[in-house]
């Protein structure tokens, strides 16, 4: 199998912050979100860039990663394991995480492609630690199972592949982090597959509970003079009112818009205004800003 180079991916240097990594994750899923994207192969490049930042911002995950890093790989290298398998360095004695607990199923429906599982054995086997005691140690196989927010607002279904077979998974509406789907009989040997719920890394969304938050960039003439702009939610597009003479980083409530509870009820949007001057492309842009310029002075800074 070829080796992939995540940093590239996400067009970061391998010391890049968890800041920075995110930022640079966020500005290139809007680019080549599928529901936005007129770009080719814009749902190939999603899914790496997915992928690449499932990888990296989990710092165990990363760390793992990086050492295989470090063995020399690059992009189109056939990558081979070690003998002893990926538990082990190169130079020998094992290293500082166990590669096949930390991918194991890291990222199924949301993430990994056929790299990690091949290569970490992603639903091989279970988790360590994570099985009930007992007899049905030998009878379940645990994974983690990353669900898209907008599953979890809908209450839809996700498709993953495992141990070279499809499923469809049905996700409860309202599932939270932590809760369990079993599959019985899906795994390996006959054991019942336990799917572990993780969300999903959005490109629009952050999550805080059962609260969403969307950052909304803003025009400085929408913020001084209000406006009434398309803001996206997880349940579809919403008409949102800038109020008047609005400051980079003011809360506005969509209320409702957040994920379901699964009893009826449901958290809110927070859109977080971001204002951005765009550049001047012509002339007449040029002049619009130098009108601004002269109207507003420096004396600005001091309101």
């Amino acid at each position: 199998m070829e080796f992939k180079d995540y940093y590239a991916i996400l067009g970061v240097e391998p010391s890049a912050g968890e800041a920075e990594i995110k930022t640079a994750y966020r500005r290139l899923a809007r680019k080549y979100h599928p529901d936005v994207s007129k770009e080719k192969g814009a749902e190939e490049r999603f899914k790496a860039i997915n992928e690449a930042y499932e990888a990296l911002r989990d710092p165990d995950k990363r760390k793992a990663y990086d050492q295989l890093r470090a063995g020399g790989y690059r992009p189109g290298d056939q990558v081979r394991p070690p003998p002893g398998g990926f538990g082990y360095r190169q130079g020998g004695g094992r290293p500082d995480v166990d590669f096949e607990e930390i991918f194991a199923g890291g990222g199924a429906g949301g993430g990994f492609s056929d790299f990690f599982e091949n290569l970490f054995g992603r639903g091989r086997g279970p988790v360590p630690g994570q099985q009930r005691p007992g007899a049905a140690r030998t009878r379940e196989t645990r994974t983690r199972l990353a669900v898209p927010l907008r599953a979890v607002h809908d209450g839809d279904s996700v498709r993953i592949t495992i141990n070279g077979r499809t499923l469809d998974v049905r996700v409860p509406k309202g599932v939270r982090p932590g809760q369990v789907i079993r599959l019985a009989r899906q795994a390996q040997g006959g054991r019942d597959l336990m799917l572990e719920i993780e969300y999903a890394a959005d490109p629009q969304f952050e999550v805080d509970g059962l609260n969403v938050i969307y950052v909304l960039p803003v025009a400085p003439w929408e913020a001084a003079l209000g406006a009434s702009v398309s803001v996206p939610t997880l349940g579809g597009a919403v008409e949102l009112k800038i109020p008047l003479n609005s400051e980079s980083g003011r809360k506005l409530r969509l209320r409702g818009r957040g994920l379901p509870d699964g009893q009826g009820s449901a958290g809110d949007q927070i859109v977080e205004l971001e204002i951005l001057a765009p550049p001047a492309h012509n002339e007449a842009q040029r002049k619009a800003y130098a009108t601004m310029r002269d109207a507003f002075g420096n004396d600005w800074r001091r309101d």
